[in-house]
């Protein structure tokens, strides 16, 4: 693939800073379509060179738009403007309903599945007792080929039968629902934090890049918690859209 090198005035006078100034010319030539979603630009020595800066502000200005999620960086391919986020409202959907239904081609790793004994908070958030079987479930899924979010679930036990194979296809909600449970209201909380260099290798980002967290409790509809959810959402990629009404 070919790289492009684009067009960017800097003033020297302005007390704007230099790394800015570039940065805010490259998010407007990707927001009006000028570099399109999959441009490679070449790279910063060879950036910085064109536009007379040093590499550490060019370094600064593209690592600004990663951080926006704006482009990104793949080791040993080079950096790329990225694709429009993933806007997802919050409802009580899944997150492979909502992909899937924007034609966002979701994809499912299944990293671990277990029935076990479960116990202590694990155990209070599914509001049973200590030692009772639940599924433990964890996932990577992805959109259009790139990770989104590590997912990792606890489903009580008794209520349908998991599998891999099966998770690897379709999406827990839809499993839950055809198996006759009922999904009828959910608490959630929504936060952020660093990744680790396991979540960060997982979801190609660099170490301790910004996470969305959410964490989501459903329950049936007499009440009883049907699973407790704990996932992890690349910020660069991912945001969540919550509409507000007055009364």
């Amino acid at each position: 693939m070919s790289t492009v090198s684009p067009r960017v005035v800097v003033d020297r006078a302005s007390p704007v800073p230099l790394y800015f100034q570039v940065a805010r010319q490259l998010e407007q030539a990707i927001e009006s379509g000028e570099l399109p979603p999959g441009t490679r630009l070449d790279n910063e020595i060879a950036l910085a060179g064109d536009l007379g800066l040093s590499r550490p502000t060019m370094r600064q200005a593209i690592q600004f738009l990663v951080d926006k999620g704006l482009l990104q960086r793949k080791r040993g391919v080079g950096t790329h403007v990225a694709r429009p986020r993933v806007r997802r409202p919050l409802g009580l959907t899944s997150l492979y309903d909502d992909l899937a239904g924007s034609g966002q081609a979701p994809t499912t790793r299944v990293l671990s599945l277990e029935l076990q004994a479960v116990s202590g908070p694990v155990a209070a958030a599914l509001e049973v007792a200590d030692g009772t079987e639940a599924y433990v479930l964890e996932r990577l899924r992805s959109s259009r080929g790139e990770p989104l979010a590590i997912m990792r679930n606890y489903v009580r036990g008794g209520l349908v039968e998991l599998s891999a194979d099966v998770l690897e296809r379709r999406g827990l909600y839809e499993v839950l629902r055809e198996a006759g449970v009922t999904l009828a209201a959910a608490r959630q909380s929504i936060g952020a934090r660093r990744a680790s260099p396991p979540e960060a290798a997982l979801l190609e980002e660099r170490k301790g890049a910004p996470l969305l967290t959410m964490r989501r409790t459903t329950y049936d509809g007499h009440g009883a918690v049907v699973e407790f959810g704990d996932h992890l959402y690349r910020a660069s990629r991912y945001s969540f859209e919550l509409a507000l009404t007055s009364h």
